[in-house]
């Protein structure tokens, strides 16, 4: 039986340990953070940029505004080598549907760039982007190691219905739920020599 202590870690410190990559003692996790880095590490696998990319984002680690449609998500996690070393000041431009399922082409809403820190770590506020036509739940990044070639890919959520049926979902691509609030994803990159 969890301790107080374990419940008010839970509770309260979710965010804090996520990002942290900490688990709290009795606690189950629903699958480890993917991709999982180890001696065969593969770099996190890249997919299409879509039709709504848009060149310089706003540095920002949060996306919510005002009257923004969609339930509240953070996102964390760390970017990695396939050394499995940490990459820090690492780029993540982020860019996504609202909870609606609409992008924003006329401005710079629910996109941004943020770097990690010294630790490879990063953490995104945000909102569970809504089903455009024809995909599933999805956030679109592009992930570069200072240097290196960039990354572009996309993330996907547990459990939803639309994952069968999208053309381009990827299972490895799947964010690890702590809560329905609360996710994580390490990105691992191709490191050495130059991009």
């Amino acid at each position: 039986m969890p301790s107080r202590r374990d419940f008010v870690r839970l509770t309260l410190g979710t965010s804090a340990a996520v990002a942290l990559g900490a688990v709290a003692a009795g606690a189950q996790s629903p699958r480890p953070a993917t991709p999982a880095c180890g001696a065969d590490t593969a770099p996190t696998p890249a997919q299409t940029e879509g039709p709504y990319f848009k060149r310089s984002s706003p540095e920002r680690a949060s996306l919510l505004e005002p009257a923004l449609t969609g339930s509240r998500l953070v996102v964390t996690g760390l970017v990695l080598g396939t050394d499995c070393r940490p990459v820090p000041h690492a780029l993540l431009d982020f860019w996504q549907a609202d909870g609606s399922g609409h992008y924003d082409n006329a401005g710079q809403r629910l996109r941004g760039h943020q770097f990690t820190d010294a630790e490879g770590r990063y953490r995104l506020e945000t909102v569970l982007p809504g089903l455009y036509p024809g995909r599933t739940r999805h956030i679109h990044v592009k992930a570069q190691a200072p240097g290196q070639r960039v990354l572009t890919t996309q993330l996907y959520f547990p459990g939803e219905i639309m994952n069968a049926r999208d053309g381009i979902f990827d299972q490895t691509l799947v964010v690890a739920m702590a809560d329905s609030a609360t996710a994580r994803f390490d990105f691992v990159l191709q490191t050495g020599g130059r991009g």
